[in-house]
């Protein structure tokens, strides 16, 4: 059955045209000996998402499976430095995000995500770039009581005391998953979430190993 996503929309000017290289996705696949496929965890700041999605690609490394972590933090240093947190910012944060990802995929490699992306709108924004099945949403809930105790960064205490505006929790709104293909406890231990994950990417064959 044909991709119905192997070719992205056309853009505004009709003068660029998208080019179908004679190695495809399937060729890459089989090089890598998995599928390609996106995991993206979301949920609160502090829920877990960038530790268990660093936890999940260190159980895949030795497996063979070629994986890339894109962070949430990290990104903003580089491809999306010019971007605040409104909503329109967070907005075209995902739709950057979800085009690299897209690219990744497409080199068959297993991308992992760890953004709060707090609006459904966005999230299926992505999963409309992706071939069916190839978007695996992971909703890391966890209480925002045990949130903002753990406070990594310290971000709540910021947002709490009105210096942080549009805080995801606080004073902005999160958009929990209604139909996510995994609804983790984020109070369980790490270990056993990583397990999960890993009998899931197994029961959608997207690994093997």
């Amino acid at each position: 059955m044909a991709d119905r996503h192997a070719q992205p929309p056309m853009p505004p000017d009709n003068n660029i045209v998208w080019h179908q290289h004679p190695v495809t996705r399937e060729d890459r696949e089989r090089l890598h000996r998995h599928q390609g496929a996106v995991v993206w965890f979301t949920g609160l700041s502090g829920s877990g998402k960038s530790t268990l999605a660093g936890a999940l690609e260190q159980a895949l490394h030795p497996l063979g499976i070629s994986t890339y972590l894109l962070d949430g933090d990290n990104v903003r240093h580089g491809l999306c430095q010019d971007l605040g947190f409104s909503d329109e910012d967070r907005r075209e944060n995902i739709r950057r995000v979800g085009e690299v990802a897209r690219l990744m995929v497409d080199a068959g490699l297993v991308v992992l995500t760890a953004f709060i992306s707090p609006h459904r709108a966005e999230r299926r924004m992505v999963r409309d770039l992706l071939p069916e099945g190839r978007f695996i949403e992971v909703y890391v809930d966890t209480p925002l009581a045990m949130c903002e105790a753990r406070d990594p960064k310290g971000l709540y205490k910021k947002a709490r005391a009105g210096n942080l505006p549009h805080f995801t929790g606080i004073d902005s709104v999160y958009e929990a998953p209604q139909r996510a293909e995994v609804h983790l406890d984020g109070q369980q231990l790490v270990t056993h979430l990583t397990g999960q994950l890993l009998d899931v990417l197994r029961g959608r064959v997207i690994i093997n190993s």
